[in-house]
């Protein structure tokens, strides 16, 4: 038995040692190294092959897992807990979320009527998503997007095949202005979104511009899955008639398109073989009896459609600008079911009975939902008991406002769903007054990130976003932060956090500032603890938009604020009073501007910095006034300047296509970092162990070896000479990355803040 064991740990051992190797990318040498095992092995004990691989599987292959897990970034991509360690086991970047919860408008939701729990969403700015009903979470399926297709997030349209549940297709696109360069398109799939395969039709799309809350622009044949119609923004009508290979513009449509608006929705009436609606708003609903050769207008119908549904008995149901009205035995009926009302715009027909009706107010805060068991002739306003399983939403969020969809579950009776300005919601029993609404979030993260900062001491990472202010991750990064950031007492609120910032001498001390947009307001706050709870400016300018804030390294009541298209600001007293700062020129625009321009230094508190137009500017009597001390670099919109943690004098600058560039005597001097081709974001973490040289991160492309990598993530442990890719290449962070940080706290832990799919963190 001991020449068993002796033997077995020696096998074992090269085994191991090989799949190891290879691991480690040495496949050649790791062949070798399991070939002569094995050959050993089937030489010398062959008939000891069961007892072996038993205690392989027992002993070594768990082992084997977690070391491929470390050396290849482990694809698990579900949620861990616990201390930062565990976070730098498990979390692979790219496919891993910081939990939030939702956050952004969900524009549309689609359930397959023959496959139970097949459930789409689309949302104006961050992409589609696949219901997994098992783990009650959203799958995302649009995130293999690179950079360079981020206009593919914008969710214009999502059509299902209803005779086969495999098949779905999406438009993508975010805007139709001049000012947008990049063409929307059309992608199929035929495995539920797993692989998307673009289709022949490029237009300008609007995911994210006006009435995308309406539709649906995409429709399939019901009753000849090879026919789609695509009505458009801006090119009217397509038609194709070969499941997506090939289109063409339906030159026979006759309907009036408003510019930027044009069809909103097409709707096949499947009682008809080959019977569709379409509508053209601001015009109305036109009907084609033979698959769009021949069109003709609805005399009377609503000139401002919003959605149209055909029941099982054939009547067209339409929520409109001015009501809810019903189109059966070619007669129009009003069925607004209040009055007073004005605009609706969800609207759903019971697949199992057609007079089951449910519309909902549109285009407001204050969303009513009713209920009609008669096709329209009577309604209840449904009573609503809303419950969430996100900590920190407020009650206007929980309030369901702007609703944009609702829809019957084909298969689960009673069951229905709604989307809405922050998430998706449902309802196990519509018919229960009142019926109680659970917010289904998981896997949802749609923010849009303004600024991450990563102390080094308290919280890991504190977050500014648009529209819910930013969060203090109190919980760690896989579950919802117990509340959102907030102003004084509970309840205040800024809606924006454009720029955060901490005192390096301490951390415990932050500033912010931001906006609420809705009613032009602007102010900023300080923190004393860390940033769990934080105290307005005790005074601010009026019609100042401050866009980034700067505090000294030592002085935590002094800091910069630059200002929108002004001059930037400072503050001795924490923002108790102001005076304007004296050399620099005017910020830019914003406040949708990332661009990182101002930063202090990381050990002298007197010493500030300043990007702009090619020069760098410094200041050294505390941010109070600013010369240029470089004049040689290059210009770039996009841009961020940062300092070195525990260094005085030495900062980065990263200009996007023009490279990387350091300075290490205070901005005097740069010079570009060789190996870098393209620097879009970069940011400093906590040293690896044993080393004082933080770890420098940076989401860009390399030149020389590594420049066939593309597109990536990369990490440099001696400041840029030598550089390691991060994250797996097929979730590449694609939706508009905005900011990065790097935690100071834990080794190789890495923020991305995006523009529409919330925060990313991996490890590495």
């Amino acid at each position: 038995m001991s020449e068993l064991l002796v033997f077995t740990g020696a096998v074992t051992g090269l085994i191991l040692a090989g799949l190891v190797v290879f691991l480690v990318g040495q496949s050649q040498l790791a062949l070798q190294l399991l070939t002569k095992g094995l050959r050993w092995f089937h030489q010398r004990r062959g008939r000891q092959l069961l007892l072996l691989l038993l205690i392989l599987a027992v002993f070594g292959l768990p082992q084997v897992g977690r070391m491929g897990g470390e050396f290849l970034n482990s694809s698990n991509s579900g949620p861990v807990s616990g201390s930062a360690s565990e976070y730098q086991r498990n979390a692979v970047l790219g496919r891993t979320n910081v939990a939030i919860g939702g956050g952004g408008y969900v524009t549309g939701i689609y359930l397959h009527p023959l496959q139970a729990d097949l459930i789409y969403i689309k949302t104006d700015v961050g992409g589609f998503y696949r219901w997994n009903a098992a783990d009650r979470r959203w799958i995302p399926l649009t995130d293999h997007f690179p950079l360079a297709q981020k206009n593919y997030y914008g969710g214009e349209a999502l059509a299902l095949d209803p005779n086969n549940p495999d098949l779905v297709y999406i438009a993508v696109g975010n805007y139709t202005a001049r000012w947008w360069p990049h063409q929307g398109t059309i992608f199929k799939s035929t495995n539920r979104g797993e692989i998307w395969t673009k289709l022949n039709l490029d237009l300008k799309m609007g995911g994210n511009e006006k009435l995308r809350w309406t539709g649906e622009r995409l429709a399939v044949n019901p009753q000849d899955s090879r026919m789609l119609f695509f009505g458009s923004r801006r090119d009217g009508l397509w038609q194709s008639l070969d499941a997506g290979l090939n289109w063409h513009p339906v030159t026979a449509f006759p309907g009036t398109l408003k510019p930027g608006i044009g069809i909103t929705a097409v709707v096949f009436k499947s009682q008809v073989p080959g019977f569709v609606y379409a509508v053209a708003y601001k015009d109305g609903i036109y009907q084609s009896p033979d698959a769009g050769i021949t069109w003709s207008k609805l005399t009377g119908s609503p000139a401002e459609p919003k959605r149209l549904a055909v029941a099982r008995d054939g009547s067209l149901y339409v929520t409109h600008e001015s009501g809810v009205s019903k189109y059966a035995n070619d007669t129009w009926q009003d069925i607004t079911p209040f009055r007073r009302a004005k605009t609706f715009n969800a609207l759903s027909v019971n697949p199992s009975n057609a007079n089951d009706l449910l519309v909902s107010l549109g285009e407001t805060t204050s969303t009513k939902i009713y209920r009609s068991l008669d096709g329209g002739s009577s309604w209840t306003e449904q009573a609503r008991r809303r419950h969430s399983t996100v900590p920190w939403w407020t009650r206007f969020m929980r309030s369901q406002p702007w609703i944009a969809a609702i829809a019957f579950d084909p298969k689960n009776t009673g069951r229905v769903w709604l989307t809405d300005w922050y998430g998706i919601w449902r309802t196990d029993d519509i018919s229960r007054q009142p019926a109680t609404w659970t917010n289904q979030e998981q896997g949802h993260e749609e923010l849009v990130l303004f600024s991450l900062v990563s102390p080094p001491e308290g919280a890991l990472l504190i977050s500014g976003a648009a529209d819910v202010e930013g969060f203090y991750h109190d919980k760690g990064l896989d579950q919802y932060p117990s509340r959102k950031l907030e102003l004084g007492k509970a309840g205040e609120s800024l809606q924006d956090t454009y720029s955060i910032a901490f005192c390096e001498a301490d951390p415990q001390r932050l500033v912010r500032v931001g906006a609420r947009r809705w009613n032009s307001t602007y102010n900023g706050a300080t923190s004393t603890d860390g940033g769990r709870t934080w105290q307005p400016f005790a005074d601010f300018p009026t019609n100042k938009m401050p866009l980034r804030v700067a505090v000294s390294a030592t002085q935590p009541d002094v800091f910069v604020v630059t200002i929108s298209e002004d001059q930037a600001l400072r503050s001795t007293d924490g923002g108790a009073s102001w005076q304007r700062v004296s050399g620099l020129p005017d910020a830019s625009k914003g406040p949708w501007n990332w661009s990182q321009s101002l930063t202090a230094d990381k050990v002298n508190g007197d010493v500030f910095y300043y990007y702009s137009n090619g020069k760098v500017y410094r200041s050294i009597d505390g941010g109070n006034s600013f010369v240029p001390v470089n004049r040689s670099l290059p210009r770039e919109d996009w841009h961020s300047l940062k300092t070195v943690p525990g260094v005085e004098g030495e900062v980065w600058l990263s200009l996007d296509q023009q490279g990387l560039y350091q300075s290490t005597n205070g901005g005097k001097t740069f010079n570009a970092v060789s190996g870098v081709k393209r620097a879009y974001l970069f940011a400093f973490g906590k040293p690896q162990s044993g080393s004082t040289t933080p770890a420098l991160y940076l989401y860009g492309e390399l030149n020389g070896e590594l420049a066939d990598l593309g597109e990536g993530i990369f990490r440099s442990l001696d400041r840029g000479k030598t550089w390691r890719r991060l994250g797996d290449p097929q979730r590449p962070i694609g939706k508009d990355p905005k900011v990065m940080e790097a935690s100071r706290q834990q080794f190789g832990l890495v923020f991305v803040g995006t523009g529409g799919r919330g925060v990313y963190y991996g490890t590495s």
